[in-house]
């Protein structure tokens, strides 16, 4: 008695249609992914570089009810004037102070405590943004 066979041996005669479409689509997926690594490498990149004037706030001490200091440090190109602006706001976050800030000093990295004056007590303060004192409006 004779046994027949349903199909050809698994792997005798190359890949089957199914392992080549799954080796095509691995092979899509990674070039997509590559791509997408890199446009949002390079977005990330245009950020960065695209800011001439960064900076960051340290700490915050609540001084009265109509006064709040904040320690910023700043980085900058030295021969950049730069503008940052605070805002502050109450319990309720209610916006009680907000103010520019302009640092013209001829270091590329600056520490400095500032006073932000407020209509109310504020409980926190907020690095809005910081831009060239040149293209700041006011």
């Amino acid at each position: 008695m004779s046994t027949v066979r349903g199909g050809l041996p698994e792997g005798r005669y190359g890949r089957s249609a199914d392992e080549r479409a799954d080796r095509k689509l691995k092979i899509v997926g990674a070039a997509l992914g590559a791509v997408l690594l890199g446009v949002i490498g390079w977005i990330g990149w245009d950020y960065v570089s695209g800011q001439s004037v960064s900076a960051e706030v340290i700490k915050f001490q609540v001084v009265s009810d109509t006064e709040i200091e904040a320690h910023l440090e700043i980085r900058k190109d030295a021969s950049v004037t730069g503008v940052c602006t605070l805002s502050s706001q109450d319990e309720e976050h209610n916006e009680v102070g907000r103010a520019d800030f302009t640092f013209a000093q001829p270091e590329a990295r600056v520490d400095e405590v500032v006073t932000l004056r407020t209509t109310g007590r504020a409980t926190m303060i907020e690095l809005v943004g910081c831009q060239q004192a040149a293209s700041a409006t006011r």
